[in-house]
């Protein structure tokens, strides 16, 4: 199933300058960008502009296409069919993001990859439904902080990363498949260092278990999770099977596996890898697990 990230924000605020930065950056990750109302979209010497239905090919191997709101479905369906790693819609300044979540979540073929918001740390205050959209947000990037003296600070659950000219690390919002080494399955040290990065403000964390885990124990800390936590995936042993797992904000999505141990990474802004570790250990079965205690898996499981 491709990730598909929502990348909302009102006029002015950088989502283009954001998605030219994660095209620059994401290594040999195919993505197909679908922009909805869209101005300009520049990757090395290449450059679309103001083409209505339409798909073009990208000199780094990525797809562009630009599409109204009623062709959001039919786009989505030709990308999904492509051999992409990725769908990043950049959404019109004046788009509602609620509108566009719902028809991804709606889409076959894909899973939902978190509503990103852009928020211009400058000009924020004549943001019309500011509070609105941010209830929505799963991450909050900030941009252009290099503008302003002291950052704002905004009523809102999601983790938020200040940056400046749109440069988020594009490992916090899908997996980076690195150029040189071609196809291949990422590993879950993939994510474990990024302090080289200069805008990296988020941490990894990733979690290991021999032993199954308690499904209702563990839904328990996906429901609870803490503030900042913003994705996990990975694999998840219960005594009733391996399920894949996939969160981004409060989405979550269980898809069976084959048997394999525990492997989860977690990624989130301001939070506690010693916390997040022993509330994990915490959730090892140490007694009877039911059907009635998988149920509280199966009910997000997408198969």
């Amino acid at each position: 199933m491709i990730p598909v990230v929502v990348l909302a924000g009102f006029l002015g605020s950088g989502k283009t300058t954001l998605l030219n930065h994660l095209l620059r950056t994401s290594g040999g990750t195919r993505i197909g960008v679908v922009v909805n109302d869209f101005g300009r979209i520049n990757i090395d010497a290449f450059a679309v502009s103001a083409q209505v239905d339409s798909m073009v090919s990208l000199s780094n191997g990525c797809l562009c296409c630009a599409v109204d709101g009623t062709e959001l479905d039919d786009m989505l369906a030709k990308l999904a069919a492509a051999d992409l790693d990725v769908i990043v819609i950049e959404a019109s300044g004046l788009a509602e993001p609620s509108t566009l979540v719902r028809m991804v979540l709606q889409a076959p073929g894909v899973t939902y990859g978190g509503l990103i918001y852009v928020v211009d740390a400058v000009e924020f205050a004549a943001v019309p439904h500011l509070e609105r959209d941010l209830a929505l947000a799963d991450l909050v990037v900030l941009n252009k902080v290099d503008r302003v003296d002291a950052l704002p600070s905004f009523a809102v659950d999601a983790p938020v990363v200040p940056v400046s000219y749109g440069r988020i690390d594009p490992a916090l919002l899908f997996e980076v498949r690195p150029p040189d080494l071609g196809p291949r399955q990422l590993s879950f040290d993939d994510l474990d260092d990024h302090s080289s990065h200069a805008h990296a403000r988020y941490d990894s964390v990733t979690f290991e278990s021999a032993d199954p885990l308690h499904p209702k124990l563990f839904m328990d800390f996906l429901q609870a999770r803490p503030e900042g936590l913003f994705r996990a995936k990975g694999f998840v042993q219960f005594p009733g099977g391996t399920f894949m797992l996939h969160t981004v904000g409060g989405y979550i999505s269980f898809t069976r596996a084959g048997e394999a141990p525990t492997q989860l990474v977690l990624i989130g802004a301001g939070i506690s890898p010693e916390s997040l570790e022993d509330w994990l250990t915490a959730c090892v079965a140490d007694g009877p697990v039911t059907e009635q205690d998988m149920l509280w898996v199966l009910r997000y499981a997408r198969d």
